[in-house]
């Protein structure tokens, strides 16, 4: 029989098995890293993007809150306007009140008391004057008294004054408050309650 030698052929072809799997590995590192790379490329660029977007949404968001404190100093200039609107409303309906005072005032003076000052705070009036006897001021609280646009009218002092011209003649000094209540009004705030 004849010896045939196999060997040189079966490492030949271990050799190339062996050079076909470095190559597999190679072919398959080669595809795995294109892959990643790829795959970084296309991470980078979405997150770029989206990067893009956030901006655009902060700039978007910077703009709006701009426009929002704009609309709020609208509204608040809005309000000071119907406030300043509702004070002169306020104004115009009362300007006829304080001639209606005046006109109850000298209606309901008596004969013999004067006037030296009259003062309104809020809705309050503080009255000085003189009254020739007791009995005049009297009356004049009465009248204020009775009067539908005022209400408790207080004496809070008076004196006696001697006159210069005679010492015979004296006049009485006093001073008194009282409230304005405008006609109308006193049953309005009682139907509420």
């Amino acid at each position: 029989m004849a010896h045939i030698n196999l060997l040189p052929w079966r490492e030949r072809l271990r050799e190339e098995r062996k050079r076909e799997f470095f190559s597999i590995i190679a072919g398959v590192v080669v595809i795995a890293a294109g892959l990643l790379f790829l795959g970084d490329r296309y991470i980078n660029r979405a997150i770029d993007t989206q990067t893009a977007r956030n901006e655009f949404v902060r700039a978007e968001i910077l703009l709006l809150d701009a426009r929002v404190a704009e609309i709020n100093n609208l509204r608040q200039q809005k309000e000071d306007i119907r406030a300043r609107m509702n004070v002169i409303t306020d104004l115009q309906g009362t300007r006829p009140v304080i001639v209606r005072i005046f006109d109850e005032l000298v209606r309901t003076l008596p004969e013999g008391v004067f006037y030296e000052s009259v003062e309104r705070t809020n809705n309050s009036i503080a009255i000085e004057g003189t009254a020739e006897t007791y009995g005049r001021i009297t009356e004049l609280m009465r009248r204020l008294d009775t009067s539908e646009w005022f209400e408790a009218t207080d004496l809070s002092e008076f004196s006696v004054v001697a006159s210069s011209e005679t010492a015979m003649s004296a006049a009485i000094s006093f001073s008194l408050t009282l409230s304005i209540e405008l006609p109308g009004q006193g049953e309005q705030e009682r139907g509420v309650r």
